[in-house]
């Protein structure tokens, strides 16, 4: 049984070891080494970069897989322990989001050790996932290809690693699709009586909103809105005198909305915004990142989605949920247990669809600290969470 000073050393370590996304070797290889001194039966680094532990039978007549990701975004937080009224609290970079989640499961998963996973004939697989936060989820999407009912049986459950405070649980998260744009005119005077290229796509970002504020009428809820973003507005002249915009908007998906009639809509009203002749558009391979290109009397537009994932809101009557909520009570029977959705977009974004098994997300920590520069932890949460887990672990194992 895996002590309290021994899972912080854990969670300090992992935090300590740099792993921005398509940088997370050294983490993933510290990471593998640690999951065998703590008693794994098998670790190691996958050919997507992942870090992966398994413990019970590798054929296992079940297969519960715990995923979460090693990567981080940029910023340079001194790792170090600090006091507070509330207890110690750990900062770094990913001391939340989501290395806290991530060690926890290892550390959950070392301290009930293999022996009840092997007497319940189910194999516990712990994964640090890279590049999560690059939008690509190349670890993800690796893992649910390994996973597929024909190289290995898809999982009877999921858990992804991502902070919700040690009592919550969360059920889901708005998909998301992104959006790079260049627009391109010649040079005119801005005296002239010729739109500037900056307007015409200020004009197509001006439809994205209205157009989202039509889907949104009785929609009152966050997670049940399109909420569109703009990430980038650059504007420059090249050498050739040409006016150009480079650009790149952003959607979050509700439950309900057809993205391919977004996309398609979008491209419509565009091409005829700018004298474009019919682009014959092919909505699911745009989706997939084929470009569309739009030749206007005077603007040439090209556009590129991608990043496109589903939004995904599980069930909550199910085993996991269950053993989820006594475990809870479990550690603190004066618990009220709780349920989030998310606005943003996880891991569970991407297997959820396909492994259509029960999935929630699990970890410590306060969300709204993600990406800051004061992003830190309590250690007396992280405990109670990976105390939380393994009491899951048990009593999924038992009861599933």
């Amino acid at each position: 049984m895996i002590q309290r000073a021994e899972a912080i050393a854990l969670l300090e370590g992992l935090v300590a070891i740099p792993s921005l996304s398509r940088h997370e070797a050294d983490a993933a290889r510290w990471l593998a080494a640690q999951m065998l001194s703590l008693g794994f039966d098998r670790a190691g680094v996958d050919q997507a970069g992942n870090a992966v532990g398994e413990i019970g039978p590798g054929d296992a007549a079940r297969t519960l897989v715990l995923l979460g990701h090693i990567d981080t975004v940029p910023g340079n937080i001194p790792v170090r322990i600090e006091p507070t009224l509330q207890g110690d609290v750990l900062y770094g970079r990913g001391s939340v989001d989501a290395k806290g989640p991530l060690a926890t499961f290892v550390a959950a998963t070392a301290s009930a050790g293999p022996a009840w996973a092997h007497e319940a004939n189910l194999r516990v697989v712990v994964v640090g996932a890279v590049e999560e936060e690059a939008a690509t989820s190349k670890g993800a999407r690796f893992i649910a290809s390994r996973f597929d009912g024909v190289r290995e049986p898809m999982p009877i459950a999921c858990v992804i690693g991502e902070p919700s405070h040690w009592h919550r649980i969360t059920l889901g998260y708005k998909g998301r699709l992104l959006l790079d744009l260049t627009a391109t005119q010649a040079m005119a005077h801005t005296a002239g009586p010729d739109t500037s290229v900056a307007t015409v796509v200020v004009d197509m970002w001006n439809w994205v909103t209205s157009r989202a504020a039509a889907i949104n009428i009785g929609r009152d809820k966050a997670f049940d809105q399109l909420s569109p973003s703009l990430r980038r507005f650059i504007t420059s002249t090249t050498e050739e005198m040409m006016d150009t915009v480079d650009a790149q908007f952003a959607w979050r998906l509700p439950l309900g909305v057809d993205a391919e009639a977004l996309v398609a809509g979008l491209v419509a009203w565009s091409g005829t915004h700018v004298g474009a002749a019919d682009s014959g558009i092919d909505a699911p391979r745009a989706l997939m990142g084929q470009p569309v290109t739009l030749d206007g009397t005077r603007t040439r537009i090209t556009l590129q989605f991608c990043g496109w994932e589903k939004p995904w809101r599980g069930d909550r009557q199910n085993g996991l949920v269950r053993s989820f909520l006594t475990a809870i009570r479990t550690v603190d029977p004066a618990a009220q247990p709780g349920f989030l959705v998310k606005t943003g977009t996880s891991d569970m974004n991407v297997v959820g669809p396909l492994w259509q098994c029960p999935i929630v997300a699990y970890g410590p920590g306060d969300s709204a600290l993600d990406h800051t520069p004061n992003e830190h932890v309590s250690l007396d949460e992280y405990w109670r969470a990976v105390n939380v887990m393994e009491a899951m672990l048990r009593t999924f194992a038992a009861s599933s």
